[in-house]
């Protein structure tokens, strides 16, 4: 990947990778889940807390790091072993796994295989009747006859728990590599007598991430499965391409999404709302009725309450704008209310930073302020009052009062004329010194 980020926590849908592999393996209901890493993990201990990690101190392989989990993993039926950059596994392919290993005969090992367009570098699954799996052989190490079997190992495992590390204890490293392959443990298991199996599952699931343009790819599906669920569950979208999804946005019935509307994590919306195009939202609700947009930013804390309008280039941020309220053009709100049905006019800003501190603006319900305000914070507008437009209000305002700060009004007749001629006669004298 070429970053100081660990691999496993590049984002897919704005979630580390990892975190979608945890997410797959929790609808199997297992136990406990490990995530073994390698020295200097410590971000991805963080990342996928509360799980327990178990440390790899040498990369000798992937029968190695199994084996490093040995003392956190109590004697049990079934452990899976999935890796933790192939973000796009679904949880049904899990399950598939899980039944086979504990159908008729009960394999010690199921291993999930995939057809890629070009095998090129993964083992090759040779299989024999129905779903046993004979033996799986590196690439590495495959004659021509091998390497020509498409089915290919995905190294995801559901292993008899009761076998496991009886069976990586045995594993070698007698290969072109010099490592210790989890695979080894087929063809362990096979010369005990014990049945092995495999499932297949879809290429593109099992696409694993090893370098940016893999990551883009990652992203394209995990965006083009987003849609497709949330256009299946009643939301509107007029150019699907253009919107991005987070893995945890919730859209309502009959939502409406323009083209090229993004949505980082931590975003509800209701029932019936519109968001027009070219909007980025993040870490915010939106309550059923409202429209957003165009041009709109929403970021974390924003609460918009039912039928509010929120217009182009206006941002809102740790706010609240209440049921009806409008905030309709090049405005920026921020750590305030806006109460119910107050109008907010055009280029108003909340001054809400003084360098050190953030400040609360509350503005009353049917409140009005005038275009070009701006509302020092800490600062109070009551019910129903008005701000006149150009105003700088730096004190409380009463229910039902209005408050102009505007200076004098100034017009001195004929003082334009006279500064255009001045100046051109002081521009031709410069001209004609040269």
């Amino acid at each position: 990947m070429k970053s100081a980020k660990p691999k496993v926590l590049h984002p897919v849908a704005g979630r580390p990778m990892i975190l979608w592999v945890l997410e797959s393996a929790a609808a199997i209901e297992p136990d406990r889940m490990v995530v073994v890493v390698g020295p200097d993990m410590e971000a991805v201990a963080g990342v996928v807390a509360p799980h327990p990690v178990a440390l790899q101190a040498e990369r000798l392989g992937t029968a190695h790091a199994a084996l490093a989990a040995r003392q956190a993993i109590d004697p049990c039926d079934d452990v899976f072993i999935l890796y933790g950059d192939t973000p796009l596994l679904s949880a049904a392919t899990l399950q598939r796994m899980q039944a086979a290993r504990r159908a008729t005969p009960q394999p010690a090992v199921v291993v999930l295989g995939f057809r890629p367009t070009i095998p090129g570098a993964y083992g090759r699954l040779i299989t024999g009747g129905g779903n046993a799996l004979e033996a799986i052989v590196e690439a590495k190490d495959a004659g021509p006859a091998e390497l020509a079997v498409g089915l290919c190992n995905s190294g995801v495992m559901a292993v008899d728990g009761r076998r496991l590390f009886g069976l990586l204890d045995r594993v070698g490293n007698a290969n072109a590599k010099g490592e210790y392959y989890l695979t080894d443990i087929v063809s362990l298991a096979r010369a005990e007598g014990l049945a092995c199996a495999y499932v297949e599952g879809d290429a593109e699931e099992l696409m694993g991430i090893n370098s940016r343009a893999e990551l883009a790819e990652a992203e394209r599906i995990a965006q083009d499965r987003l849609r497709r669920h949330w256009m299946a569950e009643g939301v509107t979208m007029t150019a699907p391409e253009t919107v991005f999804l987070a893995y945890d946005t919730i859209l309502g019935r009959d939502v409406t999404l323009g083209p090229n509307v993004v949505f980082g994590p931590g975003v509800r919306v209701a029932d019936n709302v519109e968001i027009r195009a070219f909007c980025h939202i993040e870490g915010a609700s939106i309550a059923a009725g409202s429209q957003i947009g165009p041009f709109a930013r929403l970021r974390p804390g924003a609460g918009i309450g039912e039928g509010a309008h929120i217009g182009n280039f206006v941002e809102i941020k740790n706010a609240s704008v209440e049921t009806g309220a409008k905030v309709n053009h090049l405005t920026y709100i921020g750590d305030a209310r806006v109460g119910a049905k107050a109008n907010i006019g055009a280029g108003t800003i909340t001054c809400n930073y003084d360098g050190f501190f953030k400040s609360h603006t509350d503005i009353g319900a049917g409140a009005f302020i005038g275009s070009n305000t701006c509302l020092v914070a800490p600062v109070t507008v009551g019910d129903g009052a008005m701000v006149g437009a150009g105003s700088v209000v730096t004190r409380d305002v009463a229910a039902d009062a209005l408050a102009v700060t505007r200076g004098p009004y100034v017009e001195k007749e004929g003082w334009a004329r006279h500064f255009r001629e001045r100046r051109a006669r002081e521009k031709a004298a410069k001209s004609g010194h040269k």
